[in-house]
C-alpha cells in the first residue's frame, strides 16, 4: 500500500477528520479525549455500513482489528487502513511487529503507551483536539475533530558541547569527521534505544542529538522527558541517507520528485519504515559511482569539501546554522 490519505469519520455527533501518510500512526491521549469513540464509530461502520449512521470518506476501506483473533484478521486483510484501540497488549508484541512488517495495510493504533517493537515516524504521534461546533441549535451540535502533532520537528541552531549519533556506522562516520574538526566529543549510541542512556550518563552542557526521525518515535517521550535536567537539543532528519539525498549530489530529477511525496513511492508491505526505503534508494543510485554507499561504513569520498558542504548545507538550512555540527 502507498499514498497519503485524507479520511473524515462522522455520524451526528461528532467529526473527526485526520490524514494518514505512513503504515503506522499512533493516537496518543489520556481517556474521554475522542480515541475509543473514533475506532468505535469505524467498527460500527464495518459492522453495519451506512444503517450504523457512521459514514466514513476515503480512498480506502477502513476497518478494526478486535483483538480476539488478531493474527487471523491481519493475514485476511489487504490494502486497508486498520484502527486498533488502547488496551490490547498484543500491540507491543515482537509477534504483532513482525505480522505487520509483512502485511501491506496501513495501521492507526491508539495507545498510551511508547510501543518499542515498532519503528514509527516523529511526525506520526498525534493527539485529538476539538476544532468546532456548529449547529443553528445546541441539542444538535456536531463536534467537528482533528488530529494535531505531538512533536514539533523543527530545531533550531546551538552550537553543542557533545553530539550523540544514533548509529555507530555510516552516520556515525560522517558526524564524527565533522565533530573532530570542530573539537567536539562525538559518541555513538550504537542504537536508537542506547540514546537515553547516553544522554543520562553525560555531564556535557549542550547536547545534541542526532537520529533517524523516520524510526525514532518510540524513543520520544522519555528522551523528551530528560529535557528538564539536561540542556539537550534534537535533531532528527528523516535518516541520514534522507539528509544526502536532499543534498543534490545524487543526481536525477526523479530523486528529489520521490523526496517530495516519498509516501507514493515507499510501499508498505517491503518497507517497515522509511528509513530503509532510504537507504535503499541511496544504495541502489550510487552503485559503481565515487559515491557508492554502504551502511555499514562511510565511503570517504562523502568527507570531500564538496560533499560534506553539500551535505551541511541541507542541515543548516534545516536548523538555520552555519552548516557545522
Amino acid at each position: 500500500m502507498t499514498g497519503s490519505y485524507d479520511i473524515v469519520v462522522k455520524n451526528s455527533i461528532v467529526q473527526f477528520k485526520f490524514r494518514v501518510s505512513r503504515n503506522i500512526t499512533i493516537l496518543r491521549g489520556d481517556s474521554a479525549t475522542g480515541k475509543t469513540t473514533m475506532v468505535d464509530m469505524v467498527r460500527q461502520h464495518a459492522l453495519e455500513g451506512d444503517a450504523s449512521g457512521v459514514s466514513i470518506s476515503t480512498q480506502k476501506e477502513c476497518t478494526v482489528l478486535t483483538g480476539i483473533r488478531w493474527q487471523d484478521e491481519i493475514r485476511g486483510i489487504r490494502d486497508s487502513i486498520v484502527f486498533i484501540d488502547e488496551g490490547f497488549s498484543f500491540v507491543s508484541s515482537d509477534e504483532f511487529a513482525r505480522a505487520i512488517r509483512d502485511s501491506d495495510n496501513y495501521y492507526v493504533i491508539a495507545t498510551r503507551d511508547s510501543l518499542f517493537n515498532l519503528p514509527y515516524s516523529i511526525k506520526e504521534i498525534y493527539r485529538i483536539r476539538t476544532v468546532s461546533r456548529r449547529s443553528k441549535y445546541q441539542e444538535y451540535d456536531r463536534i467537528y475533530s482533528e488530529f494535531y502533532p505531538i512533536y514539533d520537528d523543527s530545531v533550531k541552531y546551538v552550537r553543542p558541547d557533545a553530539v550523540i549519533v544514533e548509529d555507530s556506522n555510516a552516520a556515525y562516520d560522517f558526524f564524527n569527521a565533522l565533530c573532530q574538526k570542530e573539537g567536539i566529543r562525538c559518541i555513538s549510541a550504537a542504537g536508537k534505544t542506547g540514546i537515553y542512556s547516553k544522554i543520562k550518563e553525560t555531564t556535557d552542557g549542550v547536547v545534541l542529538v542526532i537520529a533517524d526521525g523516520a524510526a525514532f518515535g518510540s524513543e520520544m517521550e522519555r528522551v523528551m522527558s530528560l529535557r528538564r535536567v539536561r540542556n539537550t537539543v534534537l535533531f532528527l532528519p528523516e535518516s541520514f541517507e534522507w539528509l544526502i539525498l536532499r543534498s543534490g549530489l545524487i543526481d536525477g530529477a526523479e530523486v528529489q520528485d520521490i523526496l517530495k511525496s516519498p509516501y507514493d513511492y515507499i510501499e508498505s508491505g517491503r518497507y517497515f519504515s522509511w528509513e530503509r526505503f532510504f537507504t535503499v534508494l541511496l544504495t541502489e543510485r550510487t552503485v559503481d559511482t565515487h559515491l557508492q554507499y554502504s551502511k555499514r561504513r562511510l565511503n570517504p569520498n562523502y568527507l570531500n569539501d564538496r560533499e560534506a558542504s553539500a551535505i551541511r548545507k541541507v542541515i543548516s538550512d534545516m536548523t538555520g546554522g552555519d552548516g557545522q555540527t
